[in-house]
């Protein structure tokens, strides 16, 4: 009998200089949907990837960068292993990820929608000094408490990514996340600092970008699920287009329930299967479920993944 896998996908803060090279030289494949991605959003994945630059830091091109290598490591996945999930989910953009995995996307429809959502992101938070700042060591309530508190003294800050247990991140102006880092260090938080990142995910100064990006979603999405997804907005399974359609566009300005949503189908997994550059994803789930954790980031992890996954 197969073991039953949750297929995982990273989101942005996955991505690195390099990510992908050794799927690239070793297959065909790669290759071919490196090619495929450069043809369809005119970017030139070799070069963002494997020469040094500044744009790899751009939501606009980290986010197809790393989608298109989550779903190189996943389609070599399966040309060696005939193992389906029972689930997929991902963080954040992870989310699309999964949704090309299951079938409701095409793997260059999913490169293109998320060049337009990075953009429709970046664009959103034109114009406003932005960021987003990590805690470590807090309850959700007392972070909550404290994002709240300060959106009560005209601050804009909200408690967006409940990653696993004592790690929260905190998104919306740079000036006023600055400030609550003593805040939060007060209130007994082992660090808070803020993070390398070009926008402000999931709170609501995306508002704007809502209604474009869902006017993408209805022409690239499917009605076609082969295993159910898990909801970053709800934490709970979706298997259909008017589904993810309603759940898609809140993404950008609703928190991603990551953890909430590794306890609700832990209880129906035997193991994870971390698709894409490194295993951040790992790091999270340490505290969040015993389960064995894979991954598939390069030729010798692909390997081994296989040969666990025989055991099981």
């Amino acid at each position: 009998m197969s073991p039953r896998c949750a297929f995982v996908f990273p989101g942005q803060g996955s991505q690195a200089l390099n990510m992908g090279k050794d799927f690239f030289d070793n297959f065909d494949v790669a290759k071919e949907m490196f090619d495929a991605a450069e043809k369809r959003v005119g970017i030139d994945f070799k070069k963002l990837l494997f020469e040094e630059n500044d744009m790899l830091a751009q939501t606009a091109y980290t986010q197809p960068a790393i989608l298109l290598i989550s779903m190189i490591a996943y389609k070599l996945f399966q040309s060696k292993c005939d193992i389906k999930p029972t689930v997929a989910l991902g963080h954040s953009l992870g989310e699309f990820s999964a949704l090309a995995c299951v079938g409701a996307l095409d793997a260059m429809d999913a490169v293109a929608l998320v060049h337009i959502r990075g953009k429709l992101m970046a664009e959103a938070c034109e114009g406003k000094d932005v960021g987003m700042l990590v805690s470590l060591g807090l309850e959700d309530d007392v972070v909550e408490d404290v994002c709240q508190k300060a959106r009560g003294e005209g601050k804009q800050v909200w408690a967006v990514n409940y990653n696993t247990t004592g790690q929260i991140v905190i998104a919306g102006i740079k000036s006023d996340l600055e400030m609550l880092v003593d805040v939060l260090k007060d209130a007994g938080a082992k660090r808070a600092m803020l993070l390398n990142m070009s926008v402000a995910s999931h709170c609501p100064l995306l508002q704007s970008a809502i209604m474009p990006l869902e006017a993408e979603l209805k022409n690239a999405l499917k009605d076609h699920f082969n295993a159910p997804v898990i909801s970053n907005v709800t934490a709970k399974a979706y298997t259909s287009k008017e589904e993810a359609l309603a759940l898609l566009g809140k993404q950008l300005i609703m928190p991603v329930l990551y953890k909430q949503s590794i306890a609700a189908i832990d209880d129906e997994v035997d193991c994870y299967i971390e698709f894409g550059h490194g295993n951040i994803l790992k790091g999270l789930h340490r505290n969040l479920t015993s389960k064995p954790h894979f991954n598939v980031s390069d030729m010798a992890s692909l390997e081994a993944t296989i040969d666990a996954l025989k055991e099981l």
